[in-house]
């Protein structure tokens, strides 16, 4: 069973994607902060963590290598999650260790279809 983790300070955006995605084949946890997903990746590492690009106590790509810094032998698949498309947000986040981003808001064949393409990257 894949485990996902929702990092965001906005708790619509994290109930939304954990309502759509939660099921028998996918775990979703939530984090509201940079901190809360550090301290609940070093208890057990999710397969897949969806990162706000804009969260409030730490920048997007600083959570981004701290999480690649603690991975160890399975890193975990990593996206941003962008209210709009901005290139230089995007290139930062792949070159801190992202797979790469989701526009919020989002619905449910969008968010579905980015995770399947995850998967055929896995």
């Amino acid at each position: 069973m894949k485990r996902c983790m929702f990092v965001d300070d906005s708790s619509v955006i994290r109930k939304v994607a954990k309502r759509i995605l939660n099921g028998p084949d996918m775990i979703v946890t939530e984090a509201s902060s940079g901190q809360e997903a550090l301290d609940m990746c070093a208890f057990e590492m999710p397969d897949v963590i969806v990162v706000d690009g804009n969260l409030e106590d730490m920048p997007a790509t600083e959570l981004i290598r701290r999480i690649r810094a603690a991975a160890g032998q399975f890193p975990p698949q990593i996206l941003v999650s962008l209210v709009e498309v901005e290139v230089g947000a995007i290139m930062r986040a792949k070159r801190a260790g992202a797979h790469g981003y989701l526009l919020k808001p989002f619905n449910r064949p969008q968010l579905l279809e980015r995770f399947r393409t995850l998967q055929a990257a896995a």
